[in-house]
């Protein structure tokens, strides 16, 4: 039985694509010098709109990276996918860096880089389009993303909110596709 639970929970675990976005050596500056650990930005998901970011430090790269995958594992929030794209447009601010995610149609792919990719790829998003503005520190465009993706609402929510159906807030090429 005690065998059976640890395979269902290593199972759990390899259904998340881990990607590394970053390590960065940071230093603190102390009496005698310098002293130098290593950060690492990890970001989690499971290609279905679960999703999870962790930051782990230590003074080598495998330690930090493992505390950085706990982290980002403990973390999982779930984020709104419309098909293969976001359901609308969203901003996302972080600091000095802000993040825009638009809606694209199928066939468009990912059109972002660095760390908004990685975070995008790994929710299961497939077509959309993205500007990052402001600060280009990663650990914070990363953070802009994921605020970004919190900040986005069902198309059946937001249908329900404003009182009409939720195939009348469809992006315009379904709707076009479904009239045609």
């Amino acid at each position: 039985m005690a065998d059976n639970q640890f395979d269902k929970q290593f199972e759990s675990q390899d259904a998340f694509e881990e990607r590394v976005i970053e390590i960065a050596r940071v230093a603190k500056v102390v009496k005698g010098g310098r002293r130098f650990r290593f950060r690492v930005t990890v970001v989690v998901g499971d290609k279905k709109g679960n999703i999870g970011m962790g930051v782990g430090k230590a003074n080598a790269v495998p330690d930090a990276m493992r505390k950085a995958s706990e982290r980002a594992r403990k973390n999982i929030r779930t984020v709104n996918i419309s098909g293969t794209t976001i359901p609308h447009e969203a901003l996302g601010k972080v600091a000095g860096a802000k993040v825009f995610l638009k809606p694209a149609s199928a066939g468009t792919g990912v059109i972002a880089a660095g760390g908004v990719r990685a975070v995008l790829e790994v929710a299961g998003v497939r077509d959309i389009l993205t500007k990052s503005m402001g600060s280009a520190n990663v650990l914070n465009v990363v953070m802009a993303t994921f605020d970004a993706l919190d900040g986005l609402r069902s198309p059946a929510v937001e249908a329900a909110r404003r009182g009409k159906r939720a195939e009348d807030l469809a992006p315009f090429w379904e709707r076009r596709k479904q009239h045609a």
